[in-house]
């Protein structure tokens, strides 16, 4: 008689992920400040604790003393496809992982899940299936033509064809958000910052791929980061700017893993490169903006690498802004509710948790609701809409930068 096999298995599991799983002391703290739980109206599979505890449970009927003694336990398809849906209804914020007793790594621990549910016919959730075509056939998820990445930018607009400093735009900048995108170019060119970019040479950073575990898929994830390296490289950049959280973390974190090699340049967020320029006294403000203003810490660039300070310094040194913080921020920030593949997979959820963290902006009396990422923007926008904030701008650091520098944006094409 043929051994039977585990309904599940250890791939895409480090062995510290593996004693994680053992690690919960199912205290409960995550589920407090779970956004997606939260919004979701408490549904009890959204809860962090509730999912690994549910992931051990399905280890120990493959693996565990009984499973070697009989054979592992069958786990019905619709059980795990059900977990399926609960694991991918979480925005990979990290807020379970800040404030776990027992400090596990959630947000990997959900990652390797997914890609262990995608390598099993299972996984992804709905739409997020698409990405892996998107990204494959089209160079970004927008299904848009990849060289209108930067040819829509007005002729004003001077980059240069090498330079030591490279914008690395993002899809969702320059192809769906492109105030953004002229925003950044303009002030690096008003500053006398000689840049280059890679147009349409330039990839999905792959950070959907990542999230929503189907980065190991025809290696498409490591191809890319590899052609995205290499065009940086031929370039002549030495430093590459950010002004998409989702691209800076991909690209700090998630690039130097696929690839097997150190990044050969410096990665580096555009406030974190206004915050220099400021402290050395070369930007000259032309307009304030004499307004009450509120930041929104977006997840991959605040609690994934750490940096809070640099938006906080870029806004506060605008004239005429008024800065007031949110109740939660930093470590401890509510999550926009559009990462993780949840923007595109779980439309009403992302709209639930965003509507929340609006909520939290409106509590302040702020008349502007800034970020640093342009999908977080999207998604505090559509959240802002959604009940009715209509008194409530949203807008990017760097946008508000522009405008008080004296940059005019109203030319900025339509998507």
């Amino acid at each position: 008689m043929a051994k039977r096999q585990p309904s599940i298995n250890t791939e895409n599991f480090t062995a510290v992920q593996l004693m994680e799983l053992d690690a919960c002391s199912r205290c409960g703290e995550c589920v407090n400040w779970c956004p997606t739980y939260d919004a979701s109206g408490q549904n009890p599979g959204l809860a962090p604790r509730d999912k690994i505890l549910r992931w051990a449970e399905f280890m120990k009927k493959s693996y565990g003393l009984r499973a070697r003694l009989f054979g592992p336990k069958q786990i019905p398809l619709d059980e795990l496809e059900q977990f399926k849906n609960d694991v991918y209804g979480c925005t990979t914020c990290g807020m379970c992982a800040t404030v776990c007793e027992s400090a596990i790594n959630t947000v990997e621990l959900w990652e390797s899940m997914r890609a262990n549910l995608v390598k099993s016919g299972i996984g992804p959730f709905g739409k997020q299936g698409m990405f892996l075509k998107l990204i494959g056939e089209y160079k970004n998820p927008y299904m848009a033509d990849n060289k209108d990445r930067t040819n829509w930018f007005p002729a004003d607009i001077k980059v240069e064809e090498q330079a030591e400093i490279l914008y690395f735009g993002g899809c969702t900048a320059e192809l769906r958000q492109r105030k953004l995108a002229l925003a950044t170019a303009r002030v690096l060119n008003k500053l006398g910052i000689k840049f280059t970019m890679l147009g349409e040479d330039e990839i999905c950073c792959g950070s959907a791929l990542i999230r929503t575990g189907q980065y190991f898929i025809n290696d498409t994830a490591k191809i890319n980061a590899q052609k995205n390296v290499d065009n940086i490289k031929a370039k002549g950049a030495k430093i590459v700017l950010y002004a998409c959280a989702g691209c800076y973390r991909a690209s700090l974190i998630d690039w130097p893993r696929l690839t097997g090699k150190e990044l050969p340049f410096k990665v580096v967020h555009v406030t974190e490169f206004l915050q220099d320029l400021i402290r050395k006294g070369e930007i000259k403000w032309e307009r304030s903006i004499d307004k009450k203003v509120t930041y929104h810490d977006p997840c991959h660039l605040g609690r994934h690498v750490g940096v809070f300070e640099p938006p906080r310094a870029v806004l506060e040194a605008i004239p005429g802004i008024q800065f007031v913080e949110m109740e939660r921020i930093k470590e401890n920030q509510r999550c926009c509710g559009a990462g993780g593949g949840v923007k595109a997979g779980i439309p009403d959820l992302a709209l639930g948790v965003a509507s929340t963290r609006v909520e939290d902006a409106l509590a302040t009396s702020a008349d502007i609701l800034s970020s640093a990422c342009p999908f977080c923007k999207r998604n505090l926008s559509d959240g802002r809409d959604a009940i009715g904030a209509k008194e409530l701008e949203v807008e990017d650091v760097i946008v508000l930068v522009a405008e008080a520098m004296g940059i005019d944006l109203s030319d900025t094409p339509a998507e």
